[in-house]
């Protein structure tokens, strides 16, 4: 009789077991029926063009295109008519005070409008007509795509050897992108011209963390240690929106996303280390803005499911990277 305490035990962590490999084949299950493909770079009529300074609708290019500037810079935007006119200022301060520098340096700057309610577009067109169209230009989404969508349309448009992404709210400060080129010139020789270079604020995090809830300090840490766990090695802080491409890693990377939404960061990295394209880490300045689109538990949940979703969905098969794959 006195072993029957012990077999109970044994019975309940057999049983135990058993209901979390269930629930994983279940989860795994979901993940796989519920995959759907690539999305397609579909563009309504609307978004195949640009207003030109004058108000006129030319052709946007595509990215595999030749290049015919230096840099291009992206600015996924979603109601942002308020934040968006200091990042331009900024940003716009700091391109065109090198260009005068450097008269070689070329750049064009694409605010994508992710199906905005305010006057986002309207806002970024001033600057089209301030600086002329080959510097600005404002891409409007019929229907909001998420970030990844619209920072995937943006790409696929532009015209830079290397293509930054940047956020609308200006929380990194723009001449940090010298960090990025250095990162990213260090890593030189490049694999078949594919490298990027990671904006962090891993440091800054760490240094920030006495000003936040213990809550939002846990979901932080559980966020990084289930990007670590489940999809992305070696680098600490995949949500920076501050990232610096070669044209052709941009090209491979976006070609093969399939998450448009918040996560689409560690699924981007997920790939780029899929592919063995080398990837440097900067620490850049950051300056908390407010007005952020996420709301901390709930964003941060999604974020979480999407995370095992990207690691289910590759492991079974429901999503495939070729390693071969050859970009026309």
């Amino acid at each position: 009789m006195a072993s029957l305490p012990l077999q109970l035990v044994v019975l309940g962590a057999v049983l135990g077991a058993a209901l979390a490999a269930a629930a994983l084949i279940l989860i795994s299950f979901v993940a796989f029926v519920t995959a759907t493909e690539m999305p397609p770079l579909h563009r309504h009529e609307e978004e195949k063009f640009f207003l030109n300074a004058r108000g006129q609708k030319e052709t946007l290019p595509s990215i595999r295109d030749s290049p015919t500037k230096q840099l291009s810079i992206v600015v996924p935007s979603y109601n942002e008519e308020k934040r968006l006119p200091i990042m331009m200022d900024e940003a716009l301060g700091y391109l065109e005070e090198r260009q005068k520098q450097d008269p070689t340096f070329t750049y064009e700057v694409i605010v994508v409008d992710d199906g905005s309610k305010d006057q986002t577009s309207k806002v970024a067109f001033k600057y089209c007509q301030k600086y002329g169209s080959d510097k600005i230009r404002v891409i409007t989404l019929v229907k909001n795509r998420g970030k990844g969508g619209a920072i995937k349309m943006g790409i696929f448009s532009s015209r830079g050897e290397k293509i930054l992404m940047a956020d609308a709210d200006g929380a990194t400060k723009f001449p940090d992108v010298e960090k990025l080129e250095k990162g990213l010139n260090d890593l030189q020789p490049w694999p078949e011209e594919l490298s990027m270079s990671c904006g962090s604020f891993f440091c800054i995090e760490l240094q920030s963390l006495f000003q936040r809830s213990y809550f939002r300090t846990l979901l932080m840490y559980g966020f990084h240690f289930l990007v670590w766990f489940l999809c992305v090695k070696g680098i600490r802080d995949t949500q920076c929106g501050f990232k610096l491409l070669t044209r052709e890693a941009a090209l491979r990377t976006f070609s093969s996303l399939h998450i448009e939404r918040w996560a689409f960061d560690v699924e981007l990295l997920y790939i780029a280390q899929f592919f063995k394209i080398p990837i440097a880490e900067i620490a850049v300045n950051w300056t908390e803005i407010e007005g952020s689109k996420l709301v901390p538990f709930w964003s941060w949940l999604q974020m979480g499911k999407d995370l095992l979703f990207i690691r289910l969905r590759y492991l079974t098969g429901a999503w495939r990277l070729e390693r071969t794959r050859k970009m026309n």
